[in-house]
C-alpha cells in the first residue's frame, strides 16, 4: 500500500503525540495536527502537503464540529474522514454519517485492528461499529446497551472457534481439518457467523474478533499479517 498522508484532530495533545508514535514506520504519515475541526479547514487549503486521511474526535454535542466536517467534505471530497473517539454515541454516529464520514472507530480498538480498518477506508470501504450501525438503521439505537451482550452470546462455541481460526489466517480447508469437520460445514457456520456479527467478509469478521477480545496477541499478529 502506498503511503497515506494523515491529519490528526484531537483536543488531547498527548493523544495526538501517541498517535504519531503509533504511525511511525507504517504507511500512515502524519503531516499535520490540530485541536479542533475548525482549524483544519483553513490549514488544509494553506498546506504544502495535502492530507488524504483525517482522524478526528468530535466532542459530544459539538454541532459546529460536524458542520466543519460537512464543509470540508464539500471542499475536499477526496479526503477520507474517520471519527476516532471514546464513546459509542448514536447521535454522534448519525452526525458523522450525515457529514460524510468514512468511518467511526473507538479509541480502545486494538492497534492491529485500527491499522486494518484504516486500510479498508483508504480502499473505499465504510468502517463503523457493526452493532451500533445496525441498530441505528433499524431505529432501535436505544437498545444498544442490551443488544451487544445478547448478540455476543448468540455466537455458538463452534462459531467462536472459527473466528479464532480466521484470526490465525486459516483457509476453510485448514479450519475443517483443525476442527475435524467438513469444508461444507465450515461454510455453513461461516455464513451464520457473518450474519450474526453483521460482517460481509472474512476480513471484517477478523476485525470484529479483534475488537471483541477473541484470540490472543499471537493470533492477532498472525491475523493482521494474513489479511493485510
Amino acid at each position: 500500500m502506498t503511503p497515506v498522508n494523515v491529519y490528526l484532530i484531537d483536543s488531547n495533545k498527548l493523544f495526538r503525540e501517541g498517535m504519531k508514535r503509533l504511525f511511525e514506520g507504517t504507511q500512515f504519515n502524519v503531516v499535520g495536527e490540530s485541536g479542533t475541526m475548525r482549524d483544519v479547514v483553513s490549514a488544509i487549503d494553506a498546506a504544502a502537503v495535502k492530507p488524504e486521511l483525517i482522524l478526528v474526535d468530535v466532542p459530544s454535542g459539538a454541532d459546529e464540529e460536524v458542520e466543519a466536517m460537512r464543509a470540508l467534505r464539500a471542499e475536499h471530497p477526496d479526503i477520507r474522514m474517520v471519527i476516532l473517539t471514546n464513546d459509542l454515541c448514536t447521535r454522534r454516529l448519525s452526525g458523522a454519517l450525515g457529514a460524510g464520514a468514512d468511518g467511526y472507530l473507538m479509541k480502545d480498538i486494538a492497534c492491529e485492528a485500527l491499522m486494518q480498518s484504516l486500510r479498508l477506508v483508504m480502499m473505499g470501504e465504510k468502517v463503523f461499529p457493526t452493532h451500533l450501525a445496525a441498530l441505528l438503521v433499524s431505529g432501535r439505537a436505544d437498545d444498544f446497551g442490551q443488544e451487544v451482550p445478547a448478540r455476543r452470546k448468540g455466537l455458538s462455541q463452534r462459531e467462536v472457534q472459527i473466528l479464532r481460526c480466521l484470526l490465525s489466517g486459516n483457509s476453510n480447508k485448514m479450519i475443517a481439518n483443525h476442527l475435524n469437520i467438513t469444508e461444507a460445514t465450515v461454510k455453513v457456520h461461516l455464513k451464520s457467523l457473518l450474519r450474526k456479527i453483521n460482517a460481509s467478509n472474512r476480513t471484517q469478521a477478523a476485525i470484529w474478533a479483534l475488537n471483541n477480545g477473541i484470540g490472543d496477541q499471537a493470533a492477532d499478529a498472525r491475523a493482521m499479517a494474513s489479511i493485510a
